[in-house]
């Protein structure tokens, strides 16, 4: 095709009719994979003369084939066709000329991107030249080419930035980076205009460096003759002051300004630089060989000269001098907060720490001219970012409540008393109204820490009643909500009034808030209301006959605000008042089930509209309806487990709340099959049957396992198991349940996306069908076995092996005959290789672990012992009076696995009752200023550094080849405490006493060899098997 005719038909892609738009996509569909189609593309990109909307959109395209195609593995993806290699040498030729003659910045991020895929695949070995061609633009006297250069050497680096180890990254750090930092500082030198250029390019070859320290921090950027000047190009670029007329008016513009955006990387990447490689004191035992010179040099000569600019530049903000973009001030104090535990910064900071506190801190937590907007203008969003602390991430206020937590916590000694003091000076000094907020604010903040302050914590009451209780009714609507938030704030970390009066004061000061014209005052009135509830029984006699209302009132404000915070309020109401709640139960759900299918509607509603591109959906932060409705999922669980000693009415919330089930998976949506399945498991188990409206529910699973939903098998499991055990009757008079169910198994096993985790449950959901429908599955064994033997050689897994393993012996328990003989027709021998590798397990240590493992294995073989002689298979015969030994092993163990199963239960109980115990924050009150502070943070990091390099080491050992079978101790296996079999109820000393005395009468010789060969253990171990079976089928009196 020409590229007139090329180009017209992808201006046609913007045709108004969508009838000719569509012909046109379908087209270019079916040309899109000849060979040439990229070259052709590339000419048009380049051409002046055809309109900037067609060559976009023909960079768009490029951009998806290249990222689709340029490297995928032909055996995974056999939809899609190779790029041809002389479209691929096209590309390299021609991809940085255009993008140094980009007429646009939409089509430069199409090329950027396609480069990205490009590289990350060809260099160094298929692209050898590219880092020359990279030098070569970055060292051109015209400006279109060096910023094409700044944008390559940055596409270049994303490509290998989360690679360990990268050579590639090295040799681009290497080559590339000594050009950036000279035309860096040589721009820096210029007076700043509103010319974009330089600012822009700056942003970009800062951003290339952070982009580099992501994961490793090169030989050369360790090195003084890379850190030198880079560091005095970011000092410099902190420093430099921009003038007014040089950056936007409206300060949300100038934040976005390219100024700006280059000041952001600078603070980011000395920040990176601290916290990842140059904290010596915090540095993961694993990186101290790599970074321990370099972490000791960096905290010595550059973190003091951090630490002394950062302090400068906030003195000129708090002043006025100077104006800095919310995200430097987030980065800022994110430096200092890394400051604190390291001896040698907090000798620096120390100082300085009050006045930090007491100027930006304070005013961050004050209310302020953007709070005061946000109440008048979005009561709801107010209420999202002073609740919900994962809302407010990457801001000033998020940096100074963390470094108000850090100080406190790591430093207690030194700082604690004196930020208490200054609190309660503003207080005491009758401060207006927006600095008492931010006094209670603070208070708000550091609740947790006060609580478990010895000194503290005994003042708080007289605090609370002096500075609190009045501003529970304040004029000033914000001043009543901070309070709500300190009295639920300090109740939820155990603090008691001394007196009932005390407590019944705010009590009703709280329940009235309830009722507040104002919505932020009504949520924080909810939430203050809930902690009280929870810790005081007084609470909860006074709030028992009112709970219909304070529910009416929450579902009120949870749909006002779509809040997930509110749904834990309800949970604790429906928890704490569940004989209360028990006759409105249904009627409750149903009101619940009205907000959750509003919430669901709008979130499928989104999923429609919304653009597939990644950029557009990691950019929407529109997730709080998904989140609200997982929350109200999550309340309607309580309440199934609230009434689940009342069938009839837990029959009842069943009806109520399959709807909203059937709209989740019919619409697909994802998010929320987590929360719909447990709904579906906690409905089907406990009321122990399913209804005919559940049946759906099973038929549209199946369905979305076969397309959309095919990696959710996890999630289905319980449910699909609760089918199969309360629904067998049923499923055996449905031939297509049946099939359905065996489809889900073997496509479970086979299907190449899955990975071992879903065929060990899929092989769980074949133990089901074999344990549960006895005798109605007769023509699926053959299936089911042919699938687990095929199986039998690929697991790599102990869980996994085991899994398969017991597929085959329930197979045998099923109809111990068929199964043999199906084996043995599947392949000669194969019966012999099942039997060995099953007495592997019986005889290995913790093969069988569980209780229903080895009741498993002992009832299979009761099951083979009442075979016939003649049933035998030929190859079986010499070993079969091993069985009789095998039985004798797993008793021997039972009684131990019995009561590690108790022992588990009674802690799964203990720890339900603990459930409710909040995250403990603790005080360095031995903090000794001269020591560096090692704490739970600093632990857990250490943790994840461990087990990050265990997993990189696990992993080339096992390129290196290594045993599967010693790998068992990596997937121990837990007892299930809730799976349900109807192995549960069968006596495996019964079953083995009858079985034995069958063989015996069957099998005369066969006993005799199986009894002779027992030792003197096994024989006494045989004669207490006996006896605690009589115990056991004698009647009991």
């Amino acid at each position: 095709m020409d590229l007139q005719t090329l180009s017209i038909l992808f201006a046609t892609t913007f045709n108004p009719d969508p009838n000719v738009r569509k012909a046109a996509e379908l087209q270019i569909r079916k040309i899109g994979n000849e060979e040439g189609m990229i070259a052709a593309l590339l000419q048009i990109v380049a051409t002046n003369n055809i309109d900037i909307a067609t060559r976009q959109a023909c960079a768009v395209w490029l951009k998806n084939r290249v990222r689709n195609a340029y490297s995928i593995e032909t055996s995974r993806r056999p939809d899609q066709v190779l790029i041809a290699q002389s479209d691929r040498d096209a590309l390299k030729i021609n991809i940085l000329p255009l993008l140094a003659a980009s007429p646009s910045r939409s089509i430069t991020l199409q090329l950027a991107t396609a480069l990205k895929s490009i590289v990350a695949h060809d260099f160094p070995h298929n692209w050898p030249s590219l880092l020359g061609d990279i030098k070569r633009l970055l060292s051109s006297t015209e400006i279109n080419e060096v910023h094409a250069g700044c944008n390559a050497a940055l596409e270049a680096v994303r490509a290998f930035r989360f690679r360990q180890k990268s050579e590639a990254l090295t040799q681009i750090v290497n080559e590339i980076f000594p050009s950036l930092v000279g035309i860096a500082s040589q721009m820096i030198q210029t007076s700043p205009s509103t010319a974009q250029e330089i600012p822009t390019m700056l942003h970009l070859i800062l951003k290339t460096y952070k982009t580099s320290i992501v994961v490793n921090l090169s030989q050369h950027q360790q090195s003084s003759e890379s850190l030198v000047p880079w560091g005095q190009l970011l000092f410099a670029v902190i420093n430099l002051q921009i003038p007014v007329e040089a950056v936007p008016e409206d300060e949300e513009e100038r934040e976005d300004s390219e100024w700006w955006k280059a000041k952001k990387w600078a603070y980011g990447i000395l920040g990176r630089l601290f916290h990842r490689f140059g904290n010596p004191s915090q540095l993961p035992s694993t990186m101290k060989e790599e970074y321990g010179v370099f972490a000791e040099h960096f905290v010595t000569m550059f973190a003091p000269e951090i630490l002394n600019i950062y302090l400068r530049q906030m003195e000129l903000y708090v002043s006025n001098q100077a104006w800095l973009s919310k995200k430097c001030q987030y980065l800022i104090f994110t430096f200092f907060n890394e400051c604190v535990k390291p001896k040698s910064t907090w000798t620096l900071l120390k100082p300085h720490f009050e006045n930090l506190v007491s100027t930006f801190v304070f005013a961050q937590l004050s209310f302020n001219e953007a709070k005061k907007a946000l109440w008048e203008n979005d009561p709801v969003d107010y209420i999202r970012v002073s609740v919900d602390e994962y809302e407010v991430y990457a801001t000033p206020v998020s940096a100074a409540t963390t470094f108000l937590f850090s100080l406190a916590a790591s430093r207690t000694k030194a700082t604690f008393m004196p930020i208490l003091g200054f609190i309660n000076t503003i207080l005491r000094s009758n401060s207006a109204a927006p600095q008492k907020f931010g006094a209670l604010n603070m208070i708000a903040a550091l609740g947790p820490y006060i609580m478990r302050h010895p000194d503290v914590k005994g003042n708080m009451e007289q605090f609370m009643l002096q500075f609190v209780t009045p501003e529970l009714s304040s004029p000033e609507p914000y001043l009543r909500a901070i309070a709500l938030e300190v009295v639920g704030t300090v109740t939820k970390n155990g603090f008691h009034w001394s007196t009932p009066e005390n407590l019944n004061i705010h009590f009703r000061a709280v329940a009235a808030a309830l009722d507040d014209p104002e919505l932020p005052v009504r949520v924080q009135a909810a939430l203050a209301l809930t902690e009280l509830v929870v810790l005081h029984e007084d609470v909860r006699t006074a709030v028992a006959p009112q709970v219909g209302k304070v529910i009416q009132d929450l579902l009120k404000l949870s749909d006002e605000t779509d809040l997930d915070i509110l749904n834990h309020c309800m949970e604790a109401m429906v928890d704490q008042f569940q004989t209360q709640l028990l006759p409105v139960a249904a009627q409750l759900a149903a009101r619940l089930c009205d907000s959750y299918i509003r919430l669901a509607r709008e979130t499928a509603a989104q999923e429609e509209n919304e653009n597939v591109d990644l950029e557009t959906i990691m950019s929407d932060a529109d997730d709080d309806k998904t989140f609200a409705a997982m929350g109200v999922a999550k309340t309607l669980s309580t309440i199934v487990s609230s009434i689940e000693g009342s069938p009839e009415i837990l029959a009842q919330v069943q009806e109520v709340i399959i709807p909203i089930i059937m709209f989740t998976l019919e619409h697909t949506l994802l998010d929320l099959f987590d929360n719909v399945y447990e709904l579906v498991d906690s409905l089907t188990y406990k009321l122990r049957t399913i209804s005919p409206s559940m049946w759906p529910v099973f038929e549209i699973t199946y369905k979305l396992f076969k397309s959309d939903a095919v990696d959710f098998l996890e999630e289905m499991l319980p449910s699909l198991d609760n089918f199969v055990s309360f629904g067998s009757e049923v499923i055996k008079a449905r031939p297509d349940y049946r099939q359905m169910l065996v489809d889900i198994y073997t496509t479970s096993i086979t299907a190449e996306q899955l990975g071992e985790n879903d065929r060990v449950n899929g092989s769980q959901l074949a133990e089901s069908i074999l344990l549960n429908l006895r005798g109605s599955v007769d023509d699926y064994l053959q299936i089911i076995i042919n699938t687990a033997l095929g199986l039998a050689d690929k697991a790599q897994t102990g869980s996994l092996r085991l899994a398969n393993l017991e597929v085959l012996i329930n197979a045998v328990l099923y109809n111990p005959t068929a199964a043999l003989h199906l084996m043995e027709s599947s392949h000669p021998g194969s019966a012999r290789a099942f039997f060995d590798k099953w007495f592997v397990a019986v005889n290995a240590e913790n093969r069988l672990p569980r209780v229903h493992d080895k009741k498993l294995s002992i009832l299979a073989m009761c099951a083979l012992l009442e075979l016939p002689p003649a049933s035998v298979p030929d190859t079986l015969r010499d070993g079969w009076h091993g069985i009789v030994g095998g039985v004798l092993k797993i008793f021997k163990d039972l009684p131990k696995a019995i009561e590690h199963r108790k022992a588990l239960e009674l802690a799964a109980q203990d720890e339900s009752d603990d459930d409710d115990i909040i995250d403990e924050k603790v005080l360095n009150l031995t903090d000794d200023d001269d020591d560096d502070i090692w704490d739970q943070d600093s632990a857990y990091l250490e943790m994840l550094a461990r087990e990050g390099e265990r997993l990189r080491t696990g992993a080339g050992q096992a390129v290196d080849g290594s045993d599967e079978e010693d790998s068992d101790d990596d997937d121990e296996l837990e007892e299930d405490l809730g799976y349900l079999t109807p192995l549960d109820n069968v006596d495996p000393y019964v079953s083995f006493k009858q079985a034995l005395t069958t063989f015996q009468m069957q099998n005369a010789p066969g006993y005799q060899a199986a009894t002779t060969a027992l030792d003197v253990d096994q024989q006494t171990l045989l004669m207490e098997v006996m006896r605690i079976a009589e115990l056991q089928s004698a009647p009991q009196a």
